[in-house]
């Protein structure tokens, strides 16, 4: 049975209101909330020791807070002024608009795609002629580095945010029947502090993450995004109620997402067409 759940994420700042107080009432489950990495931004030192001159790109691409914060302060302590004519590109509305704490918000500098890869992923597309800096936090996924190189785009990326793991010398994994975690750094913390035989069954979301726990040999149980789960507490209600029914439960198997390898190389074709009839046009005069 699964009596008690550990969310690696912070707790809600209104519990009744998140859909993980619905799922503990549903089952009668306890849940925990416990973040078990937290990210800090590099020092001034760290930033110059990866050659990266911010005023050579007209474009910072955000994927985080965290970054944002760090790419400021790192501007800050660095001594430079970023131009007006800078454009900010955000996977998400959430962090264009969290962009007011250091300039003022105008949509023509500022544009923001869905949260989805492919959504971003078009969105820089649009802005194309700009050379990009990527901010990232390490570890990162490499999908988006290594589709923007694919794609032969003009970027460099620079590494604004370290996630470092948690203390976690007061908690036992023997006292959770699952473990929900969110990130490969999530992963990677709680093998940095337990041995893979003493974890509980893990429930993860995302491909990365999903990735990186099999390789650790974890007993991932269950996975969100999917089209029966698309969110975690889909995901853990799916499980608890098979284990309620005393069903047999495998690991999930790791699936590629073969709609976005498609989307990549569609675009791939389209930015090559268009830089052919380019060449074939500058010929022609």
């Amino acid at each position: 049975m699964v009596k008690k759940i550990l969310i690696s994420q912070p707790r809600p700042a209104v519990i009744e209101k998140s859909p993980f107080y619905e799922l503990a009432g549903k089952h009668k489950v306890e849940v925990d909330f416990r973040p078990l990495i937290r990210v800090v931004g590099v020092t001034l030192k760290e930033f110059r020791a990866q050659r990266i001159e911010i005023l050579d790109h007209t474009a910072v691409i955000f994927t985080s807070r965290t970054t944002v914060d760090s790419f400021f302060k790192v501007c800050e302590d660095a001594r430079i002024t970023v131009p007006e004519t800078m454009k900010y590109i955000c996977n998400t509305e959430a962090v264009a608009l969290y962009l007011q704490k250091y300039i003022v918000y105008r949509k023509r500098k500022i544009s923001f795609a869905d949260g989805s890869f492919t959504g971003l992923l078009e969105l820089i597309i649009k802005h194309k002629s700009e050379r990009f800096l990527l901010a990232l936090s390490e570890p990162h996924k490499p999908e988006l580095p290594e589709t923007l190189a694919k794609l032969k785009l003009n970027f460099d990326p620079v590494i604004l945010a370290l996630t470092v793991a948690a203390d976690m010398s007061d908690m036992r994994p023997a006292d959770y029947d699952v473990l929900a975690l969110y990130s490969p750094s999530d992963v990677k913390s709680v093998l940095e502090n337990f041995k893979v035989e003493e974890l509980p069954v893990v429930a993860t979301f995302g491909e990365g993450t999903l990735r990186a726990a099999l390789e650790a040999g974890m007993k991932v149980r269950a996975s969100a995004p999917s089209p029966e789960a698309p969110s975690m507490v889909k995901a853990l209600d799916l499980y608890i109620a098979k284990v309620k029914k005393g069903e047999e439960i495998g690991d999930v198997e790791l699936v590629s997402d073969a709609a976005k390898e498609e989307f990549i190389r569609s675009q791939q074709s389209k930015l090559a067409k268009k830089t052919r009839t380019r060449s074939n046009t500058t010929e022609k005069r």
